[in-house]
């Protein structure tokens, strides 16, 4: 066997690990400035205004920071528990740098307002083409990689992680479907309500699988790793997936309550979403539960603190989700900061924690180290990270059922008891205590770019040989 087939290809996953933090930086930066421009209207310079910046934002944190943490990680994963090294190396390589030049397109067309106006898939008809070819090409080097492996079993984590790329290929190839016009402008295939339903068939599985089920295939390598401790239930594990995999294509309809969508299909949206809780739920407590035995490592293991607060927070997300789709909830929460605090819970609490806690996991290993530069500095970015998200969403969800309260509060004779002007007056107190925690979650993440690139320094950039099997040799 060949020096390079008898390593694991760790230089793809550098590449992606180090990318992903440098994203979350440039993510969250943009983030803190639209939420100064709520608290500063001023900021709002010409064409760099919320609307404009928006957009950037959040594909910058889901698509940059998170498709980079997931990438890199799902390419060590698979690695490691299949015993090969990576499928085809050159291919591996085309999918880091074809989706930097995503990212880069991206952050040109967006702020000069080149977007197809739908949330989570604003990019123009070219990128999504480019987005198509890499994603195919990951799809390749992944499951290319679980054919060729050297154990029969496929651990749980690449059954995540292997859901996660088919359906984020399935949902970005049939909802970007469009006509276009010019290289900057198209329209989408569909139209009024059916575009409107196969766009949150998007949305909602954006959030299902490239936001839970492929954060969860880091969650079950790496928090039994972490642990040393074996998965808290393997039955729970498999139960988990299927169950989670099914139910969360149908909920996508919650998006679209009290709109021209066909009432009996907004109700089958709300049922399944609440289905939904028991897979979410059965998933956080075989994570946390994985700690049974274990939990005195939480005293001093900032990586720990990082996914079991994850966990807490993935927890909390996925029953809140499910509440915010019944209907007479969604009445008071659509269109108010309840819901851009429940996705903060989720984004922040949930998917950067998680990758975070799996980006200090997997540098000291990719670069030959024993462990961090420094471990007080990672439990420094816990805390401050941790009181920045409790102060971003606490102050959302305060905001918005002021919000949804006011809005919906009547005099006797059924005018409206306040003026729209009156609940932004009162919801601006908490969006000050919102770019508060915005600005802490952001410096912690350059306190873990400060440690991280302090890690790199000095470090070896060599390939692990490849674990083979017992009874098998080189």
């Amino acid at each position: 066997m060949s020096e390079t087939q008898s390593t694991y290809n760790y230089k793809v996953v550098r590449q992606f690990t180090v990318m992903a933090v440098i994203w979350g930086i440039v993510g969250m930066l943009v983030g803190v400035i639209i939420a100064a421009q709520l608290v500063w209207p001023e900021l709002n310079i010409g064409f760099l205004h919320f609307g404009r910046l928006r957009p950037l934002h959040t594909n910058a944190v889901i698509f940059a920071f998170g498709g980079c943490a997931l990438m890199g990680s799902s390419y060590y994963v698979v690695q490691r528990t299949s015993h090969v090294r990576l499928f085809c190396d050159k291919l591996a390589s085309f999918t880091f740098w074809g989706w930097q030049l995503v990212i880069l397109l991206a952050a040109i067309t967006l702020p000069l307002g080149i977007t197809q106006g739908k949330e989570y898939a604003e990019l123009e008809w070219p990128i999504d083409l480019l987005i198509a070819v890499v994603w195919v090409s990951y799809a390749i080097v992944f499951f290319g990689t679980i054919v060729k492996r050297k154990v029969s079993h496929i651990y749980v984590a690449n059954w995540f992680y292997g859901s996660f790329i088919l359906a984020v290929a399935l949902l970005h190839i049939v909802n970007s479907a469009a006509i276009p016009v010019t290289m900057t402008k198209s329209y989408s295939a569909y139209a009024g309500v059916q575009d409107a339903m196969i766009q949150w068939w998007y949305g909602h599985n954006a959030v299902g699988f490239f936001l839970t089920a492929g954060f969860l295939g880091m969650m079950y390598y790496f928090v039994p790793k972490q642990a040393g401790r074996p998965v808290y239930s393997y039955r729970l594990s498999v139960v988990h997936f299927w169950a989670l995999i099914f139910t969360y294509m149908w909920a996508g309809p919650h998006h679209l309550h009290y709109t021209a969508l066909p009432d009996w299909t907004q109700s089958v949206g709300m049922v399944f979403s609440l289905i939904l809780l028991a897979p979410s739920w059965g998933g956080m407590i075989n994570g946390i539960m994985t700690l049974s035995g274990a939990w005195h490592k939480l005293r001093d293991d900032p990586i720990l603190k990082f996914l079991i607060t994850s966990l807490s927070f993935y927890g909390m997300s996925t029953f809140e989700g499910p509440m915010m789709s019944i209907k007479t909830v969604n009445a008071l929460s659509h269109y108010t900061d309840w819901t851009i605090g429940h996705v903060h819970s989720g984004a922040l609490g949930w998917v950067a924690m998680v990758s975070i806690g799996t980006i200090y996991y997997l540098l000291p290993r990719l670069f030959g180290k024993s462990e961090m530069y420094s471990i007080k500095l990672m439990t420094v970015h816990f805390w401050v990270a941790t009181i920045g998200v409790v102060l971003y969403i606490a102050s959302m969800w305060i905001a918005g059922v002021m919000q949804g309260l006011m809005w919906r509060s009547v005099n006797a004779d059924g005018t409206l008891a306040y003026s729209f002007v009156e609940s932004v007056k009162v919801s601006y107190p908490f969006w000050g205590i919102r770019f508060i925690g915005g600005v802490l979650f952001l410096a912690g993440m350059l306190i873990m770019a400060y440690n991280m690139f302090k890690t790199m320094a000095g470090g070896s950039t060599e390939d692990a040989p490849v674990l083979l099997p017992a009874g098998q040799h080189a």
